[in-house]
């Protein structure tokens, strides 16, 4: 069996942009159009999550296990911080992929939940570095608590993570799961972990930055990697082929791109105002005609973020920037074109319609 990448080509696009594992068009086309085409209705996460329904109740239920065993001082921050309505959908990538080899509930949950665990951490640690007052219409653990208690929190986190993957290891001695695999799993979270505190470091260390290639490496690192390992991790533990293994690790990725580009788009004024210049800006700063901006930007910065914030509100660059994360959902589902057609097929196909729809 073939397992093949396509990209979807716009008539007449001239500018492509390599994004580290494959090349989008700037300008969308006929294949984005099956994702991203204004008449269709948006998937509701009720829907896509529906054949692992039960599996994310039950995943809700451990999140309440690891808030019930903590410390009794940590127990109302953990509480305030895992239920404050995440959309689960990085848990719900691992056992929709996890879906079309051999399902093993008793492997996937632990790893799905410490997926989760571990992306509510590095929110914490996001949310004290850039002094994040909000999220999610409520205030932030930094807020509340403090930096120090924010920053502890998340490592507590990434720590239960860690503890929720390593009790997973004695499931797997008793499954027919290769120890290679299982091995593999448990690396593709600390790897993930990595690349993520280097993305922010990268992006600490360059405020104001407008290289787009930087920028897509910064997203690849901070987002699509968790994105990746969670879709990877569900396939190592279903033992899928290698082949499709590398397909769902593509698709995780591709849909982490798509998802972080629909995010900047939304929330591009709060990340100029704290020096990240994320693609709508600087896709509007590559203008020619928008020189002058960049130009007031770098000798008086208050004055340039206000107009950067007015300016792009109202410019193209937004629509471009939807066509580009529409693209890449697409090319995340041509990935999955050579899977069994199941109801976890149709899910993560929809879940790519979600996100390049995402608007809250």
């Amino acid at each position: 069996m073939v397992f093949r990448r396509e990209r979807s080509r716009a008539a007449g696009a001239s500018r492509r942009r390599n994004t580290g594992m494959m090349e989008y068009s700037s300008s969308g086309g006929l294949q984005q159009a099956r994702v991203a085409a204004p008449g269709r209705k948006r998937p509701s996460l009720a829907a896509i999550y529906r054949p692992v329904r039960h599996e994310m109740e039950e995943l809700e239920r451990r999140l309440d296990q690891v808030i019930e065993g903590a410390p009794a001082d940590l127990k109302e921050q953990l509480a305030y911080t895992l239920k404050a309505g995440g959309k689960r959908i990085r848990p719900a990538l691992t056992l929709l992929a996890g879906s079309f080899y051999r399902y093993d509930v008793d492997l996937l949950l632990p790893m799905g939940t410490a997926v989760e665990l571990l992306h509510t951490a590095t929110l914490l640690h996001d949310d004290t570095i850039d002094s994040s007052h909000i999220r999610r219409g409520k205030l932030t653990a930094n807020r509340l608590w403090g930096n120090v208690n924010a920053v502890l929190l998340g490592d507590y986190l990434s720590a239960a993570s860690a503890h929720m993957v390593a009790e997973a290891g004695k499931a797997w001695s008793l499954r027919s799961v290769t120890d290679t695999r299982s091995i593999r799993a448990m690396e593709l979270l600390a790897q993930t972990i990595m690349n993520i505190c280097g993305g922010a470091i990268e992006e600490s260390l360059h405020p104001f930055d407008a290289d787009e290639e930087r920028y897509f490496t910064r997203i690849a690192r901070k987002t699509a990697s968790l994105f990746s390992a969670a879709a990877e991790s569900g396939a190592l533990l279903s033992e899928a082929p290698d082949q499709a293994v590398e397909c769902l690790k593509n698709y995780g990725y591709k849909l982490g791109m798509g998802f972080q580009i629909v995010d900047d788009i939304l929330d591009f004024g709060s990340d100029v105002r704290r020096g990240s210049l994320t693609l709508p800006v600087i896709l509007f700063l590559q203008r020619e005609e928008n020189r002058w901006v960049r130009e007031t930007l770098e000798r008086d910065t208050e004055r340039g973020v206000k107009l950067l914030i007015e300016m792009v509100s109202g410019s193209p660059v937004v629509d471009e920037c939807y066509r580009i994360a529409g693209d890449l959902c697409t090319q995340a589902c041509a990935e999955l074109e050579q899977l069994p057609r199941s109801p976890a097929y149709s899910s993560l196909v929809n879940l790519a319609r979600y996100i390049a729809r995402h608007e809250s």
